[in-house]
């Protein structure tokens, strides 16, 4: 037999164990990763983890804005007398759920899907409190000049609080005696008492009138406020003067629908007359404000 022949025939011999051999190193390099394939491996599990421990990173951070938004709202607000500040500035830039469908398809796409959503949460939420700590930060800037503007005296030198003649609530009206809403306060002095301003403000107005005010100023004071002193003998200042608190504005007098020499005062706080006596705390005692408050509560007739 040549050669050929004999090399041929253990070809043939060996070729099922070479086949066999190859699909047994085929079935092996399968089951055993390349060190390339073992690195992409061991990276995707270390980004798996670092997205879970982001996720919950960023749930720890959005409780800790609930908090900031419940001082926002409760604690900084009201401090500053700042308005609710406009939720749709908080909702501002949400989308809908179809914006992380680019994310589809993958092995994480759900927690892809979740952590893109709860970045981009969180920077709506980081967004509308920076807007709202902006707009406070305006208002405390401006918070010392906002104080001195608030009516906080009282309008007149009247250490002598028996004199005061009328409070604010219904009262007996003197002209027509019949129960009427008395919107201020009035204190009785001598024609020519001095009258001051109570807070930092512009002269609104100045006004003469035969009958219901008589001589009377009305003062803004901004941020809400206005106060008008009634019934005035003079004018010792003019309409669009600026004027500080405890300046000299007029002179008690007794004139328009007045039945004796006083002031009538009011405070006006965003349009609506509120009562004058919770506005003097600059002045006053404690003991003062108490004696103050029951004269106003027992006091049943005004002097206009």
């Amino acid at each position: 037999m040549s050669l050929g022949m004999r090399a041929l025939r253990t070809l043939l011999y060996l070729s099922p164990s070479i086949i066999v051999g190859l699909v047994v190193a085929f079935l092996f390099a399968k089951q055993l990763d390349s060190p390339k394939e073992k690195l992409l491996k061991k990276e995707i599990s270390i980004y798996q983890e670092e997205l879970q421990r982001l996720n919950k990173d960023m749930e720890l951070v959005n409780r800790v804005l609930d908090d900031i938004e419940k001082r926002d709202e409760d604690l900084y607000r009201l401090a500053l007398y700042a308005d609710k500040f406009p939720e749709e500035l908080r909702l501002m830039g949400i989308g809908g759920s179809d914006r992380y469908e680019y994310l589809n398809g993958y092995t994480n796409s759900e927690l892809l899907k979740s952590t893109s959503e709860n970045m981009d949460e969180l920077e709506r939420r980081l967004n509308g409190q920076s807007l709202s700590f902006k707009e406070l930060l305006e208002l405390a800037k401006n918070k010392e000049k906002m104080l001195a503007s608030i009516p906080a005296i009282q309008p007149v030198n009247n250490k002598d609080l028996k004199r005061m003649a009328s409070g604010f609530g219904y009262r007996i009206d003197p002209i027509y005696k019949t129960r009427r809403m008395h919107t201020g306060m009035d204190f009785t002095a001598n024609v020519g008492t001095d009258v001051y301003a109570t807070g930092d403000g512009v002269v609104e107005a100045i006004e003469v009138s035969g009958w219901g005010y008589g001589k009377s100023i009305v003062i803004n004071h901004g941020y809400g406020y206005k106060t008008r002193y009634a019934h005035l003998s003079a004018f010792k200042v003019k309409q669009g003067q600026r004027v500080t608190r405890g300046e000299l504005i007029g002179l008690v007098g007794n004139t328009g629908k007045s039945t004796g020499a006083h002031l009538h005062y009011e405070v006006e706080k965003g349009g609506a007359k509120v009562n004058p006596i919770h506005y003097y705390h600059s002045d006053l005692t404690p003991e003062q404000y108490e004696q103050l408050i029951q004269m106003s509560e027992n006091s049943f007739k005004a002097f206009d």
